[in-house]
Order: C-alpha cells, then structure tokens, then sequence
C-alpha cells in the first residue's frame, strides 16, 4: 500500500519540507563512516534508550556489547564508569537521530512519505510552527520507544517517527483528501482517513526481529493526531480544505503537479 500522492493543493511554498528532506540526504551522503562493520558511527552520534532513560552515555563495556551480532538488553547499566565517548550529549543525540538514516532504503522511503504529507500540513501550520512540531514530534517518538524499551543499547535512527507525527496531523486536517495509492498492481484513490488508519494498525503486526521502532510510529502518529485535534477544536475550520463532494481534475494530466480544479471552475456551473 504505497502512496503516489495527494490531491490536495497548498497556498505557501513547503520551505521546511525541503530543508528537512535535503538535511536528511545530505547527512546520509556526505558523512562518511556511517555504515562501517563496528556501528561505531550511530554508537557515537544516535540516541540510544539505554542512555536517555539513565540519563549517562554509554560506557565502553556496555558499547562493546552492542557491537556484538545479538545484543543483550540486559547489559544496560547505570553506573559511574567511563563513557566510551566522552563528547557525547544524549540529549543533542535525540536531535540529531531524526536526520540520520540506516540505509538507502529507509531514506527514500522517509523522504518520500514526508514529500506526500508534510507539505500541507507545513501549509496549515506555517513555516516555523511546523518546523516546532516536526521537532517535537520525532522527540516524542523516541520517548515512546524509549518508553517501551529502556533497556535497549541499540541505537535509533530515523525520521519515521517525526513523520509519522506529521501523518497523525494530516489525519486530523485532511481526512477526506485522496491518496493516489499503488496497491498490488492497482492504483487507487483511497480516503486519507482510511490509508493512515491502515498504516497505523499495520504497524502492531510489525516482525518482532525486523528491528524497526514500530512503538516510535505509534508514539509519533498518536503526538501528531492529538495535536491536530487541539487545534482543530481551536482554529475551528468551517470545512475541510479539500472537497471531496466535486471530482478532483489534475490539469497535469496525471503528473502529480499543479492545481486539482473542477472543470466547472472554467466553464461555469449550470
């Protein structure tokens, strides 16, 4: 169930959007030694639950256990020894995780998803209150995971969880705006209401080795979908941005670019 695209337009340009999309490809393309056998990278510069739920960086026994093939969650220590990296923040970590990403897979597909969704709801929010939320959002997500495995010494990284926070918004704004969506060999036009809350339940069926930080989409799409409640209740729209009572017409011919218009905005209405 991949999503093509929306049709549903925006008034700004998503500035923030693209920033986030370009600091995400250019911290995986130009920092060098992400990826080595040791991790030693993501050890280094990544959250880690183990020490944001002791609040100390990792010391060089407990980082040597997580280089090992099957981690043991158990190793996780709050003592006074040494941490393997001295220069490490915890809390800049948890900052600096929703930029980085473990391969180029993971990437593509984040960026892609955040292409979709962050635009609009970048649209609703502005430019500086989305780039507050996206933030906060991937804390939040990590708090989730951190919350469900304090523990682990694995690190996390990612922006999934803040765009799942975004997702959870564009529920709450857009619910009846259309996802062009690849299913199978079929595209179709699918609700958002129902391809996020697909999503979202997918989620739970999650493998349990496939070492992915499903609680942390939950954690994100939960923050994202009771902020934009809030401020739906708030702001109060009088209607959803996009009307879904006329068919959407893309004068791109199926590009996926310009404005979704009815044709009866150019030839009159009877």
């Amino acid at each position: 169930m991949f999503p093509l695209r929306d049709e549903n337009p925006v008034s700004i340009t998503p500035f923030v959007t693209w920033a986030v999309i370009a600091l995400c490809v250019l911290a995986y393309f130009a920092i060098p030694n992400q990826f080595d056998s040791t991790g030693a990278f993501h050890l280094e510069q990544a959250a880690i639950p183990c020490e944001l739920s002791t609040g100390d960086a990792l010391s060089q026994q407990e980082v040597s256990a997580a280089q090992t093939p099957s981690p043991d969650d158990d190793v996780c220590l709050d003592n006074d020894d040494a941490a393997a990296f001295g220069s490490k923040n915890v809390w800049v970590a948890a900052i600096a995780s929703i930029f980085l990403h473990g391969g180029i897979l993971h990437l593509g597909g984040n960026m892609w998803f955040l292409w979709i969704f962050g635009n609009n709801v970048e649209d609703k929010l502005g430019h500086v209150g989305y780039a507050a939320f996206y933030l906060v959002g991937g804390v939040a997500a990590t708090v989730g995971h951190v919350v469900a495995q304090p523990d682990s010494i694995i690190p996390v990284v990612g922006a999934s969880g803040a765009i799942a926070a975004v997702m959870g918004a564009y529920l709450a704004w857009f619910p009846d705006a259309p996802i062009r969506t690849l299913l199978f060999l079929f595209v179709l036009d699918i609700r958002a209401r129902w391809y996020l809350a697909g999503w979202f339940v997918l989620q739970f069926f999650t493998a349990p080795d496939s070492q992915v930080a499903w609680v942390a989409h939950v954690a994100g799409f939960v923050f994202g979908l009771v902020v934009g409640a809030i401020v739906r209740i708030v702001t109060r729209p009088e209607s959803d941005p996009v009307d879904v009572t006329q068919a959407a017409w893309d004068l791109t011919g199926g590009a996926g670019r310009g404005p979704y218009r009815h044709p009866s905005d150019f030839f009159g209405r009877d």
